[in-house]
């Protein structure tokens, strides 16, 4: 049977490449985004629940019902957590951790009635467990989503399946602000490909079901044990690695990270 697929942020990055392996792979799929740039895809401003309720909506009607949701919809804007936040931080809030609660209420009904079993995969980050600095809204927001699954599961477990995937740093546009800025997370963390991404989605969404799910098997071992590792030894770690780097010239052009990284280089 022919799975059929509603994935948030489809037009670009993550999502895009996901939608076009979930495609090859026999489902069908719709797209809401900001930029309807395909037929495929449904206008949608995810921060606003009307619109949300409309091209949810939509979606379904054309799918003729909805078995999996994929909410991969994200924005990664910096902040210092010593300041306090400003619109691109609630912005942050409102695309990574509302707005998948939104679009999870507007399809839930046709998820809850779906005959393949509905499923909810939430694209989280391995930052969820790995704190760094000047990514504070993102990071809040990634710990926020994995609560958010499981909150879902909790009280929709008797009719849905939940999986919580965790992508690493992958170069896609969610990164340009802090690039722009120069405290890019490259070097602080792994890059991973692009393609296993959009292949952990489609794991999640057409596979067996798994709770939890790392976007390499690197990955996947990687959270398991941040996860269980005392939080201080992992701080003292990623301390130890910025200071490196800091010394090394890395956030040299950094504008927002200019007091802390004079501190780790001193």
């Amino acid at each position: 049977m022919s799975r059929r697929v509603l994935i948030t942020g489809a037009a670009s990055g993550i999502g895009a490449a996901a939608a076009d392996e979930l495609r090859a792979a026999g489902a069908q799929v719709i797209g809401i985004d900001l930029k309807a740039d395909a037929d495929w895809i449904i206008e949608c401003d995810v921060t606003d629940q009307e619109s949300v309720d409309r091209a949810v909506a939509a979606a379904i009607e054309r799918l003729g019902g909805l078995d999996v949701l994929v909410n991969n919809a994200g924005l990664g804007l910096p902040q210092s957590a010593g300041e306090a936040p400003g619109a691109d931080a609630i912005k942050v809030f409102e695309v990574n951790l509302i707005a998948p609660w939104r679009v999870t209420s507007a399809a839930l009904d046709a998820l809850r009635a779906s005959s393949a079993r509905g499923r909810v995969v939430n694209v989280a980050s391995g930052l969820a467990f790995l704190t760094v600095p000047f990514a504070t809204a993102y990071t809040m927001t990634k710990r926020g989503i994995v609560a958010y699954s499981d909150s879902l599961r909790l009280e929709h477990g008797d009719a849905i399946d939940v999986t919580t995937v965790y992508p690493g740093y992958i170069k896609t546009p969610i990164h340009e602000a802090s690039e722009e800025d120069g405290f890019a997370l490259d070097g602080i963390v792994p890059e991973e490909p692009l393609s296993a991404a959009a292949s952990a989605v489609t794991r999640a969404a057409l596979g067996r079901h798994v709770r939890d799910l790392g976007t390499t098997r690197l990955g996947d071992i990687e959270y398991r044990l941040l996860r269980l590792a005392p939080r201080r030894l992992v701080d003292r770690g990623t301390i130890l690695q910025l200071r490196r780097l800091c010394r090394q010239g890395k956030f040299a052009r950094s504008r927002m990270a200019r007091d802390f990284v004079a501190r780790m280089s001193s």
